[in-house]
């Protein structure tokens, strides 16, 4: 099972503590910073980006994702002596199928839902496209999002619901740390400050979603395609002056949605949403046994604890 295949890696206490550390530094330092630092040193950190061209400050934000991401293969790689594909999936090769399905999922979700709320009310939402802007928006989303969303799956999903899950010996303990964590990790979000801490219940409910996906399928396949289909319309769709990644959508939220609004819309939008994403995925891919593959034990029974696999 997916847990089960950091089994066939190194996995010494010293080797997890660099991979994790070295790995997830960015994150814990942009948390501490944001805990230590003044608000008003982080509200003009916000406004210096918000001075940034909106495609700049794009760039600026994905780009350091490519060295993430390939440092975290490196360090899998090298210090644990493991494939990048068994940090992927169980099965025998990645399933790209299952990476366009749930791609196109939450694609046909989100423009459905976008379109009844913008027929049924549309005094907040503004039309935005610009075609330049929006074509360089585009090139940049489909060659550095893939980047930001895969850094972040083979993180949490990935590298640590696995270390996780071989320490505890269990599948909850890691479902339910990597959830909360991924949630309290975008804590430094602008969307936190305009919206409050009641914002963090979507993104610790993304979370678990992406959790619950990641373990029933046993791969990571399905949360990479809804990570990157959610980022990509966030990006593309729609956007905010409060929004993390301000981009030249085709839409643009105007000064008079309130913040709140915005947060109770995506609070129903994922109580309804979350569930419906699960049950088609459930349906498609015939899921059962949700106890164990969601809380069961864990057991070593690949014997392979240190050889090296190309």
């Amino acid at each position: 099972m997916f847990i089960e295949q950091a089994y066939k890696g190194n996995n010494e206490w010293w080797r997890v503590f660099v991979t994790t550390l070295m790995s997830t530094g960015i994150f814990i330092l942009n948390f501490i910073t944001f805990l230590i630092l003044p608000k008003e040193t982080i509200q003009s950190s916000y406004d210096i980006m918000n001075k940034m061209p909106n495609i700049v400050a794009l760039l600026v934000n994905l780009s350091p994702f490519i060295l993430l991401l390939a440092l975290l293969f490196t360090l899998v790689y090298t210090i644990h002596q493991r494939n990048i594909l068994s940090l992927t999936t169980t099965r025998k090769s990645v399933d790209f199928k299952r990476i366009f399905f749930s791609f196109g999922l939450i694609v046909f979700l989100t423009l459905v839902t976008f379109l009844i709320s913008y027929g049924w009310d549309s005094s907040n939402v503004v039309w935005n496209f610009h075609p330049v802007k929006f074509l360089l928006l585009f090139v940049v989303s489909i060659a550095l999002f893939p980047f930001q969303i895969g850094f972040e799956e083979y993180l949490f999903r990935g590298y640590l619901m696995q270390q996780i899950g071989i320490l505890a010996k269990n599948r909850w303990v890691p479902f339910i740390v990597t959830s909360v964590v991924f949630g309290v990790f975008h804590s430094a979000n602008p969307e936190v400050a305009e919206m409050g801490y009641g914002v963090m219940v979507f993104y610790i409910g993304t979370g678990f979603l992406l959790g619950i996906m990641t373990l029933m399928d046993e791969g990571l396949e399905l949360s990479l395609g809804f990570h990157l289909g959610n980022n990509l319309m966030a990006a593309l769709l729609i956007t905010s002056d409060y929004s993390a990644l301000k981009t030249d959508a085709i839409f643009k939220l105007s000064g008079k949605e309130n913040s709140a609004d915005t947060l109770n819309e995506m609070i129903i939008s994922m109580l309804i949403i979350y569930p419906i994403i699960l049950f088609c995925l459930a349906k498609k891919y015939k899921w059962t046994n949700w106890k164990e593959k969601l809380t069961g034990k864990i057991i070593n029974s690949t014997n392979i604890n240190s050889e090296y696999h190309d």
